[in-house]
């Protein structure tokens, strides 16, 4: 009875436990085929997608960059397709045997081998090193035949910038080079489209364009192996190519400026008259922009800033410069203007023997024997100091001062365009009040008479206010870019009183150029076509003592550094003028001597190209 009991009680328990594991094995069971039902078809998306990104990769590629052109249309800043090889740290298994393969491959000498892996420590494991960025077609070809047994290389097909015409537009455009920290911070268009390797501008109309020019990335998605290597491409997105930049620049007439100041340092600046067109705008020394685009080497960096001439400055709108006699057309303007003279005002000049003296100060003319009894034709024309300081003393600074303005000195001449261009300085007796804490004294203003003391201008500006009494005294607004000019109300606005006082200027200009004993005589063209008037100029750069007096040396005798700076304004063709320049040559000497004859080459270029710049510009509104 008790074995009977003993076996319900086991068979009851055993009963009991497969029940308990059928139970147990269906609650699994269920859950299992639960979760598979939520994996495969609540979460289908999901898994299909983390499926579809361990199978696919996108990559994004650089934007292409806007171009730019000149007024003809032809490509001054141009693209080209540079070969790189990237590597991402973190998808390398053996990061050192696949770094010194690549060394092997392309043959990269020590110096580049330890400069990568500088690098290499220099970045996070998941950002791209970017090993090099302007490969030869043969080592890009032999990289990606060895694609197999370089795990986490990736050799990229990338657009560089390429500028055709050299140290010709270095100033004007600037350089493009790789973005830095910097840019991504500062720039959200930069942000949003970096990639490794992105080359932005740096300097110059690079940079000012920046948001027009970058353009939009690529995106192209393929499909990868276990190991992360592209089997096939799925799908390409194209981006939108950066806008082109058409300037007013004619390339001709900017190489010719750059030949003329070959060997100098200086600026060479033309200006359209009446549009405000920039057709040349060249500073010297340059230097080959390329150099910049794949970074340029410690060597060539050093030659370039340590050279004595700057070449890194835009002498054009950022050298300030004394416009010594340059200003003289416009002191007799405001004086004319003001009625503190008429054409017939006549001044002794008794030259070194008799200065003017005044308070202790002696104020000499440059001509030893003095120009005798002249009135404003011929003291114009002959450059005669001690004329322009009793004008200038009659006159008074402050009235000299609001002329000087009223035709675009003393303020930048492109606005905001350029982040180096500079004021000038055009001063008066408040500005020296508030700058210096100091009275004004007449002989400051003797001296601002003939363009020396504080007064200091820009090649540019000089170029602005011949152009404004050229084309009768209207105001114009200057502009290097076509289609980018802003909208002004007060177009044609008469910068004079009397318009008979601008004809006085441009006809005593015109002597002194096309007349004897005009400053600029010998550099005149005889050929009505060509002709031109202008003004020189030779701006001190250190105070002339008795003793240099005395001497009398010789340009080539005086230190470079203690030389004066060669200046020359100027227009043409005399009937109908049509175009205005300005030249600086730095510690050059006499502007009669020195950069006069270059006006000469130029004006002969500029106007035998006046009608292919007249025929495209209508033909490009035809076709507009």
């Amino acid at each position: 009875m008790n074995n009977f009991s003993d076996n319900v009680t086991k068979l009851n328990s055993i009963n009991r436990r497969m029940f308990i594991l059928a139970t147990a094995k269906i609650v699994i069971l269920g859950g299992i085929i639960s979760r598979l039902f939520f994996l495969q078809v609540k979460e289908n998306k999901k898994y299909l997608t983390l499926s579809d990104k361990n199978r696919i990769r996108e990559w994004k590629l650089p934007p292409i960059r806007g171009e730019f052109s000149d007024f003809f249309g032809n490509i001054i800043a141009g693209n080209f397709e540079a070969y790189q090889l990237h590597i991402v740290p973190e998808e390398v298994e053996d990061f050192r045997y696949v770094i010194y393969r690549v060394k092997e491959l392309l043959e990269l000498s020590e110096s580049q081998f330890k400069k990568i892996i500088k690098k290499k420590n220099e970045i996070k494991s998941w950002e791209t090193l970017v090993v090099a960025d302007n490969l030869s077609w043969d080592k890009f070809s032999k990289i990606n035949n060895h694609l197999y047994d370089l795990n986490g290389v990736k050799p990229v097909i990338s657009i560089s910038r390429d500028y055709p015409f050299k140290e010709n537009y270095t100033h004007v455009l600037g350089y493009v080079s790789q973005a830095n920290e910097s840019d991504i911070l500062l720039n959200e268009n930069i942000k949003d489209r970096f990639v490794p390797g992105l080359k932005v501008g740096k300097t110059g109309l690079e940079k000012s364009f920046e948001k027009r020019l970058i353009g939009t990335n690529s995106v192209e998605r393929y499909e990868v192996n276990a190991y992360g290597r592209r089997i096939s491409q799925l799908a390409f997105q194209k981006g939108d190519k950066g806008e082109t930049v058409q300037l007013t620049i004619d390339t001709e007439v900017q190489k010719l400026a750059n030949k003329l100041l070959s060997e100098k340092s200086g600026s060479i600046c033309v200006m359209d008259i009446y549009s405000g067109e920039i057709v040349a705008l060249h500073s010297s020394p340059s230097f080959d922009p390329n150099l910049f685009v794949f970074g340029i080497s410690q060597d060539e960096w050093q030659l370039i800033r340590n050279n004595p001439m700057k070449p890194l400055v835009n002498k054009s709108l950022s050298g300030n410069y004394s416009p010594g006699s340059t200003i003289k057309p416009i002191v007799a303007l405001s004086a004319l203007e003001n009625e503190i003279i008429n054409p017939e005002f006549t001044v002794q000049c008794k030259g070194h023997k008799h200065p003017l003296e005044l308070y202790g100060q002696t104020y000499h003319c440059w001509k030893k024997e003095g120009h005798g009894f002249v009135n404003l034709k011929e003291g114009m024309k002959q450059s005669c100091d001690t004329y322009f300081y009793e004008v200038a003393r009659r006159l008074g600074v402050d009235k000299l001062s609001e002329t000087a303005k009223k035709f675009g000195l003393g303020k930048k001449v492109f606005g905001t365009l350029f982040h180096n261009e500079k004021n000038g300085l055009v001063p008066n007796t408040i500005w020296k009040k508030n700058a210096l804490g100091q009275n004004w004294v007449l002989g400051e203003t003797i001296i601002t008479g003939i363009g020396q003391g504080f007064i200091q201008t820009t090649p540019i500006q000089l170029c602005l206010m011949t152009a404004q009494i050229a084309n009768g005294g209207y105001k114009i607004y200057p502009k290097i870019v076509l289609n980018n000019e802003k909208k002004y109300d007060d177009k044609f606005v008469p910068l004079y009183k009397k318009s008979k006082n601008i004809k006085i200027i441009q006809d005593a200009m015109f002597s002194s150029t096309n007349e004897i004993r005009g400053t600029s005589y010998k550099s005149r063209i005889d050929d009505p076509k060509y002709r031109f008037a202008g003004k020189t100029g030779t701006a001190q750069v250190k105070r002339i003592t008795e003793k240099d007096r005395e001497l009398d040396l010789k340009t080539f005798e005086i230190p470079y550094e203690e030389r004066d700076h060669a200046l020359y304004i100027a227009f043409g063709p005399f009937i109908n003028p049509r175009y205005a320049l300005s030249i600086v040559i730095e510690h050059g000497g006499s502007g009669g001597t020195v950069a006069a004859p270059l006006a000469k080459r130029l004006f002969k270029l500029i106007i035998d190209r006046h009608e292919l710049r007249k025929n495209y510009e209508n033909k490009r509104y035809l076709d507009i």
